[in-house]
């Protein structure tokens, strides 16, 4: 089988096109044809060296981290797939989803809808897991509160302003002046131009910011909370905590995790039309490299999906 690794950390140059046996599913697992795997920042943070856990010794590795294609075979153990079935999946990091086969394990997966296609459902999984925990399992959101998200047209943010406005929160999103009107369309109460204005003169007395730029934009960000708010950030940092015990509030920095049984919950949604799945561009699984370098310089409006 075919599957994009790096060697050596480095630019879009290193990934490598390499021929490798194909895994064999045991226990639980199971072996999935992959039809679609969607492109994250933590790809091509994986790629430069910059991710967070993850050195040389690691290498080389496969990149990646969601997928949707059918069962081709599975393991000896209890579960509840048959070959055929279509599924997608938030990978462990111990596999990656640019290949043409991968192993997929109990927990990370969900049953893919007839009304979602391979290329939207790959495209949910990491990005879904990450805006639903930020918001849910780390956040606490409940209807009638008041959340700000910052960096709301990427991937992850997009999720969280539709799950966010379902839940019954005021939402406050920000964004380019070109993403304001996706951002309407998505259910945000007040698109926010962050180069026009200035977002403190328009989202205040929040429940929950959910941080997903850092930097400058999260230290202007704590005053806007209520003594009892929450800052949620997946780019924490060394210095993170004492940040938010300088600014008297709560603040929460989290790594996603596969989560199947919500993964689901999204894709019933996707696939009634009730959540959006912005795709921007599709490339073939050998010009990864290219598909990685738009993202990373373009940061286009929607997702970027590698499509075998």
């Amino acid at each position: 089988m075919k599957a994009i690794r790096i060697h050596r950390f480095g630019g879009p140059e290193v990934l490598s096109l390499d021929t490798l046996e194909p895994p064999t599913p045991i226990g639980e697992q199971a072996l999935v044809r992959v039809l679609a795997a969607s492109v994250n920042p933590i790809d091509y943070k994986v790629r430069a060296g910059q991710a967070p856990g993850i050195s040389m010794a690691d290498l080389p590795m496969v990149l990646g981290r969601d997928l949707a294609g059918e069962v081709i075979a599975v393991g000896d153990g209890q579960h509840d797939l048959e070959i055929g079935d279509a599924v997608f999946a938030h990978l462990g990091w111990d596999r990656g989803g640019y290949a043409e086969q991968v192993l997929i394990a109990s927990g990370e997966w969900a049953r893919k809808p007839e009304g979602l296609s391979f290329a939207r459902a790959a495209s949910l999984a990491q990005v879904g897991d990450t805006a639903w925990q930020g918001l849910f399992d780390q956040g606490g959101l409940v209807s009638g509160q008041r959340v700000l998200i910052q960096g709301a047209t990427g991937g992850v943010g997009q999720i969280a302003v539709q799950l966010a406005h379902q839940a019954g929160a005021r939402v406050f999103a920000t964004g380019p002046a070109a993403g304001q009107s996706l951002l309407k369309q998505l259910g945000a109460d007040e698109p926010i131009d962050y180069k026009a204005v200035r977002f403190e003169d328009i989202a205040r007395d929040l429940d929950l910011v959910l941080d997903l730029v850092g930097g400058e934009t999260r230290a202007r960000s704590w005053s806007l909370l209520k003594p009892d708010g929450v800052l949620v950030t997946t780019l924490g940092g060394a210095d993170f905590a004492a940040e938010a015990k300088a600014a008297g509030r709560v603040g929460k920095a989290y790594l996603v995790r596969p989560k199947g049984d919500d993964l689901a919950e999204m894709a019933d949604r996707a696939a009634r039309g009730e959540l959006r799945i912005e795709i921007a561009a599709s490339f073939p699984l050998a010009q990864a490299a290219d598909a990685q370098s738009l993202l990373e310089t373009a940061h286009p409006g929607g997702k970027i999906v590698l499509t075998f």
